[in-house]
């Protein structure tokens, strides 16, 4: 039987076996997916081991997806874009690497009818999920993109690396203050420590912004609370991305693409 896994730090919460079992259940494929916690510093000793083991392929989450860069063969354009790696496989003998998070986000909010053309978009946050997602936000051809993070000039870095592909720019929180956007999404590691950035209430239009955390919970994330609080039209949490990613790489490994809405809804009812 074909070996997957999803390797993070820590793994315990992961939906993934969950959703790539519903998955493989669905479109008749044999296989057992399970969690790995590698130690921070021992992704790749723990990676090649079980690749070379029996293991068809694996996904990374959180901290692992900027070691796993490094660690693969070959990069996908996706993968060399963002300098990040979710989803890694063998093909002939080479390991190669892949990011499905950006195509799994675009995938959501599509099936959640929210228009990015020519739209105003704010990021929360400067790491890896962010750096996953903005090519993949800039080929829809936005109005423009903000970025705002607590570390500045890893706002100021990403810019920088992704400018030329379309409108956007990074601000410090303070000089958000009277803008306003359609579009709000939150992807910073704040969430996983319950806390949040200052963000000024301004940038939320009244029943005009959607607010998208990245993270998801069976109650609404921390921020999605605040934006509650000041009268977004939708608030929105990461399940749907996280599943329509998963599906992505379900595709590349098994060359089927499974169907997403009745695992989006099986996943959610069992939160």
């Amino acid at each position: 039987m074909d070996r997957y896994a999803v390797f993070g730090n820590p793994i315990a919460h992961s939906l993934s076996p969950k959703i790539h079992q519903a998955f493989a259940e669905q479109t008749q494929q044999r296989l057992s997916y399970e969690t790995v916690c590698p130690q921070l510093d021992n992704f790749a000793e723990t990676a090649r081991h079980f690749l070379t083991t029996g293991g068809n392929g694996l996904n990374v989450t959180i901290p692992f997806k900027e070691q796993a860069y490094n660690f693969v063969e070959k990069l996908t354009a996706r993968a060399q874009c963002a300098k990040a790696v979710n989803t890694i496989g063998q093909t002939q003998g080479e390991i190669w690497g892949d990011n499905t998070d950006g195509i799994g986000l675009i995938r959501d909010l599509r099936m959640q009818n929210i228009a990015l053309s020519n739209s105003t978009i704010l990021i929360v946050g400067a790491g890896g999920a962010v750096r996953g997602v903005l090519a993949p936000l800039l080929e829809q051809q936005p109005h423009s993109i903000v970025l705002t993070n607590r570390t500045h000039n890893r706002a100021i870095q990403l810019v920088d690396e992704f400018k030329t592909l379309g409108a956007i720019s990074a601000k410090s929180c303070d000089d958000l203050m009277g803008m306003r956007f359609d579009l709000i999404i939150h992807g910073s590691a704040a969430g996983l420590h319950n806390t949040r950035l200052p963000l000024p209430s301004s940038v939320i239009a009244p029943d005009h912004t959607v607010c998208y955390d990245m993270m998801y919970s069976a109650q609404h994330t921390l921020f999605n609370q605040w934006a509650q609080q000041h009268n977004a039209q939708r608030t929105l949490d990461g399940l749907g991305m996280l599943v329509e990613q998963a599906a992505e790489a379900f595709y590349l490994w098994r060359g089927v693409r499974p169907e997403t809405e009745p695992v989006r809804t099986l996943i959610r009812n069992s939160l």
